[in-house]
């Protein structure tokens, strides 16, 4: 497979990417202790699952995903806000790659069963 350095087909196929191949782009790292428990480096995320920010000015931050925005390869975190100039506050949206998994919503028992079993993805 050849890959472009040229942005703009890079973003091309970025955003006419497959659900499957954007799925993929929105895959996180677990903490250690779900790592351990689970045997698995990174996991796509969903909405509901907490997570805590690694990485730039949100640093620390902890709490729920509200939103994933696959194609982007960017997750909405509650409490991630900044004020507008014009009063009132915006919710932000924080790359995949600056996140770590700390609890996951398992209700779907789709997910959960994919996520124990030690060898599919």
């Amino acid at each position: 497979m050849h890959r472009s350095f040229h942005p703009g087909k890079v973003r091309k196929r970025a955003f006419e990417a497959r659900g499957f191949q954007a799925r993929g782009r929105s895959s996180v790292h677990l903490n250690a202790e779900l790592g351990e428990k689970y045997g698995r480096r990174s996991f796509p995320v969903r909405k509901g699952d907490t997570v805590k920010i690694t990485r730039g000015d949100f640093k620390g931050v902890e709490g729920k995903v509200q939103k994933v925005f696959p194609a982007q390869g960017k997750v909405q975190v509650e409490g991630v806000t900044r004020a507008k100039v014009g009063g009132g506050t915006v919710q932000l949206q924080v790359p995949a790659s600056k996140v770590m998994i700390t609890a996951f919503a398992l209700e779907d028992k789709a997910r959960k069963s994919k996520l124990e079993s030690k060898g599919g993805q």
